[in-house]
């Protein structure tokens, strides 16, 4: 004999926006979080010979108890594992459904349910949504079936394209905070709070679901789940990219970075931190240079030497730029600047030595007198082992003149380009200035304070050597 009893829904507010693919949504996410909680079999979304729609799990069955619930406590305790945490989405799932005149029936080992008003009781003139609790049709039943009758295909396809389960994107890195997800072609990119849909961006590069939640997106998940702003999850989408070092996600933000000179670009680079991880991503995994529009135009013979290396050219802002300085990759190497390249390439430079005997008369006379001209600030400094001429010196690419000494702090020694010495004046001009550089321990200075040491330097040569 069947027995049955009605039990009070007790809802006071109903969700007036839901549409039935709402509804079913939250009866699939119960679903999906029944069987993380109990490592049961896949959910099976199917259509039957009569045109009723059923969610299934396998998991422990729905019992009437669980229709009292505000905070379920196991959810709560597993919370990366599931998606909800509210009792109270079932039961808003069953008034929105009820509402839009769908049939629908719960079956489990504990029992059956189906929905009808009632009067309250002690009151019966007041009516309100009760669930109607009967004998289990099906002891042995393992896991919980919803049915609905009246549900559309597309309402089903609307509801399964809120989880990131159904939507066959794919991922392409997952960190600490969540999963780095390719943008779908079809449409915006979206935001999955432990993989349901919450809220969809237009210009972001990637997808994302977000499994490690911060308390404002815990408090911003409403009852709704839907329409979740941006400030709740900002943090975590910086989070993600920051801790991601996927290839293919560097691969993305590279164009975008390529692509903020033309205002072509991603939201995401447009935050500071996450364009810099993105030079230092790319940096690792290609062979890149990074100036600014201005660099582009005052040194173009560095960036058109740098081209002829084989290094691709990326243009950033000044500000991102001037966060690269001194900063290294995720290998471990500096990011390249100019002048890390300039470096880079000087490294690699042979310079072409004329020993003393190849010089001229004129050549060897001047060059003898290289004591004379140290000896005119006091002397060579002790960590000055040599002095050599060079047929050829590296230029300067991010100076505007040609190059004619160097000091190489490395190696203890001062090069000086064959050049210097048609004449005393320009020999000892340049020998001074680089003994300046050995004294002070200045490898690189600027521009400014190159030429204003330089001229100094020349009138102490000019009135001193004779």
């Amino acid at each position: 004999m069947t027995t049955s009893r009605k039990f009070d829904l007790n809802i006071e507010k109903i969700l007036d926006g839901w549409e039935i693919s709402h509804a079913i949504r939250e009866v699939i996410a119960n679903a999906l979080d029944e069987q993380a909680l109990t490592n049961s079999k896949d959910v099976e979304i199917t259509k039957d010979r009569d045109g009723a729609w059923h969610v299934r799990d396998y998991g422990r069955g729905l019992k009437y108890e669980h229709l009292t619930q505000n905070e379920n406590e196991e959810k709560l305790r597993n919370s990366t594992k599931v998606i909800g945490k509210f009792g109270v989405g079932l039961k808003d799932a069953l008034a929105t459904l009820y509402r839009r005149k769908i049939a629908v029936k719960v079956r489990s080992k504990y029992g059956d349910i189906t929905l009808e008003l009632a009067a309250k009781q002690e009151f019966s003139d007041v009516l309100t949504l009760h669930a109607v609790i009967s004998s289990p049709s099906d002891p042995t039943l393992a896991g919980t079936d919803f049915t609905f009758v009246g549900v559309s295909n597309e309402d089903i396809a609307t509801a399964k394209d809120f989880f990131l389960k159904f939507s066959e994107e794919m991922v392409l890195d997952a960190t600490r905070f969540g999963q780095v997800i390719r943008r779908h072609a079809r449409g915006n990119a979206r935001i999955y709070v432990k993989g349901l849909l919450v809220a969809e961006e237009d210009n972001f590069a990637f997808s994302y679901n977000i499994t490690s939640l911060t308390a404002s997106m815990n408090k911003a998940l409403n009852r709704e789940r839907t329409n979740v702003g941006r400030t709740a999850y900002a943090d975590r989408v910086k989070a993600m990219l920051l801790a991601s070092d996927s290839p293919a996600v560097a691969e993305t933000l590279a164009e975008d970075l390529i692509g903020i000179e033309q205002g072509k670009n991603h939201e995401e680079v447009d935050w500071v931190d996450v364009a810099v991880h993105a030079c230092q991503i790319l940096n690792a995994t290609r062979k890149v240079v990074f100036v600014t529009a201005l660099q582009r135009t005052t040194l173009p013979d560095a960036v058109d030497h740098a081209i002829a290396d084989g290094l691709k050219v990326v243009t950033l802002p000044e500000n991102i730029k001037e966060r690269l300085r001194g900063v290294k990759d995720i290998k471990g190497n500096l990011v390249r600047n100019l002048e890390v390249y300039q470096r880079e390439w000087a490294e690699s430079f042979e310079f072409k030595f004329v020993e003393k005997g190849d010089l001229s008369a004129k050549e060897r006379a001047i060059f003898d007198r290289y004591k004379e001209i140290a000896a005119l600030i006091g002397g060579f400094p002790g960590g000055v082992r040599e002095i050599r001429i060079s047929e050829t010196m590296r230029p300067d690419f991010t100076g505007m003149l040609d190059a004619v000494g160097l000091w190489e702090s490395g190696k203890q020694r001062i090069i000086i380009k064959r050049s210097q010495l048609r004449s005393l004046e320009t020999f000892g001009g340049t020998l001074l200035h680089e003994l300046a550089h050995a004294r002070t321990g200045y490898d690189d200075v600027t521009r400014e304070f190159e030429e204003e040491l330089t001229v100094a330097l020349g009138k102490v040569s000019t009135h001193a050597l004779k």
